[in-house]
């Protein structure tokens, strides 16, 4: 059974949502705004995503780039609004498909098997991350260097797999906050510090040369420098 995260902060529009799709055997998480929905995604297994673009206080296009920070899951984006620049602006910032209010039920499940036929396997391919003999299996959580693998905390993992898959990117503390523990988190700055040494510490003690890689921009926050 696919599992469908459904953003809107109307909740008319979620509830028909989750009628039009359910009967098909889809099985749907439903977030009120954009926050609500990066929190399920972080939390659980999601197959595809249904976003709605006018929401207050984070808008459709800002949580589909914050779910492109941390996700490759398939987004079709939801709009009232047809205007092309819209539909282009979406695509942008990483959406897989666009649909314009109203719609119609068949059209909709239409949208969601073709984005899900043509994202399978990019996601089947995108199961690992790889570098310089660094494996990070994502969906087992594990990680190995040489064939040993090295334990990680869960936000640990997500923080080199950010990184891995943003080479080059320089992340502000602020910025990484906001993608692994939300917007509204409580946890201060220096917890990315924290979790940064520990990935230091765990990566060298495997003999993985982590200071060519993983650099502290002063000031700033932190990059993985690409090997090329």
């Amino acid at each position: 059974m696919k599992n469908v995260l459904l953003i809107d902060d109307e909740q008319r529009m979620l509830e028909l949502l989750y009628l039009y799709i359910t009967p098909y055997g889809y099985n749907c998480f439903k977030a009120k705004s954009g926050e609500e929905g990066l929190e399920l995604l972080r939390n659980e297994k999601v197959d595809i995503v249904i976003l709605d673009v006018m929401m207050p206080d984070m808008d459709g296009w800002t949580t589909c780039e914050k779910i492109r920070g941390i996700s490759d899951v398939p987004i079709i984006m939801l709009t009232a609004r047809s205007d092309k620049q819209d539909v282009v602006k979406g695509l942008k910032k990483g959406a897989d498909d666009y649909l314009s209010k109203p719609f119609n039920e068949q059209e909709l499940l239409a949208r969601i098997e073709a984005v899900i036929r043509r994202t399978s396997g990019k996601l089947k391919t995108g199961e690992y991350l790889q570098f310089e003999g660094l494996v990070m299996n994502k969906s087992t959580f594990q990680i190995t260097y040489q064939n040993k693998e090295i334990l990680f905390t869960p936000k640990e993992f997500d923080l080199l797999s950010l990184f891995l898959k943003h080479q080059n990117k320089v992340f502000s503390r602020e910025h990484l906050l906001s993608i692994l523990w939300g917007l509204r988190s409580e946890t201060e700055d220096r917890t990315i510090d924290s979790h940064i040494r520990n990935i230091r510490e765990k990566l060298r003690s495997a003999n993985f040369p982590v200071e060519k890689y993983l650099k502290t921009v002063w000031g700033i926050g932190y990059k993985w420098v690409s090997k090329t």
